[in-house]
């Protein structure tokens, strides 16, 4: 009974994994599951949390000591979208009109489209894009400056060295 105790812990921790691939992301064996979640594009601190809780796995866990099972769990519980609306990325999608939450790549792909949409339409948003302006109605005096061309502030006066007739006259005067 003890040795089966004992090899149950030695597989354990001769499971412990490198790396993990959860939705198409390796992940460092060595983080909790909590931190190592957030690591997924399009998945937050409080939805890593979320995901946890409802799953019932321990955020303090090491992801390498995942099963294969608890990472298929997660996966279906992300894709399906079993969470509450207010965690999910895209509410009342602008084609559906359902909520939706997309991860990693399909989230990239997602933005790309909605900017280019809103330059096509010559939408305010969009012309900022374009223009690589910020978006958001942030103010431009003193940042967002990298658009402009590279100027110097005060430019200092180059000293004169001293040319060989002063250098004469300084010599007489002694």
């Amino acid at each position: 009974m003890e040795q089966e105790i004992k090899n149950k812990g030695q597989r354990q921790e001769s499971r412990e994994e490198r790396l993990v691939r959860i939705l198409s992301k390796d992940i460092e064996g060595k983080m909790n599951v909590y931190a190592g979640l957030t690591k997924i594009k399009g998945i937050s601190w409080s939805l890593s949390n979320a995901i946890c809780k409802k799953l019932g796995i321990d955020k303090r866990k090491k992801i390498g000591f995942l099963t294969e099972e608890e990472i298929k769990k997660i996966t279906t519980f992300v894709k399906e979208a079993g969470i509450p609306a207010f965690l999910l990325n895209r509410r009342n999608d602008f084609e559906t009109g359902e909520n939706k939450h997309f991860v990693g790549s399909d989230l990239e792909l997602r933005r790309e489209f909605d900017i280019k949409r809103l330059r096509k339409i010559k939408s305010y948003k969009g012309l900022r894009h374009a223009s690589g302006q910020p978006v958001r109605g942030q103010r431009t005096k003193g940042h967002f400056r990298s658009n402009r061309k590279k100027s110097t502030g005060v430019k200092k006066k180059t000293s004169k060295t001293a040319t060989p007739e002063r250098a004469e006259y300084k010599g007489k005067g002694k």
